[in-house]
């Protein structure tokens, strides 16, 4: 379909569908991961509990159903630090595509995902992004803060 980025709050776009750049230690303290963990408190527990397990690696989702959103946790590095890759970016995003196509969800939107904390170009991340939306029958959408 398509890929769009649009500049506003990635929460009040009304989007049925949100997805973040997680690690794969079980943290969400800073950045935005920082947000989905106080807005979903009981999905943060799942998704420590996956980590501490080692069954959230690279490339891996964990969807979490909220009451008025889909949420997708999507594993973009390995810790709370740079480097996420654009490999599991790709992966991720791509699986997390095809979950909402699998939905009926018409949109998935992102933060500049793997470009702040996870320390990569935007330039980059986009490409990727843009490849993958226009394979997907849901619409991308990456979300810049104003």
């Amino acid at each position: 379909m398509t890929f769009t980025m649009v500049t506003g709050d990635l929460f009040q776009l009304g989007l049925p569908a949100v997805g973040h750049g997680c690690n794969c230690a079980g943290a969400m303290g800073a950045g935005i991961a920082a947000e989905f963990r106080r807005r979903f408190p009981d999905m943060y527990e799942e998704y420590r509990q996956l980590c501490q397990k080692g069954d959230f690696q690279l490339g891996d989702i964990l969807v979490w159903e909220a009451p008025d959103v889909v949420v997708y946790n999507l594993a973009t590095q390995p810790i709370p630090r740079p480097p996420a890759t654009l490999d599991a970016i790709d992966t991720s995003i791509r699986t997390a595509l095809s979950d909402a196509a699998s939905r009926g969800l018409p949109r998935l939107g992102v933060p500049r995902i793997g470009a702040g904390l996870g320390g990569l170009n935007w330039v980059d991340v986009a490409e990727v992004l843009a490849n993958a939306g226009e394979e997907s029958p849901v619409e991308l959408v990456a979300v810049s803060l104003p």
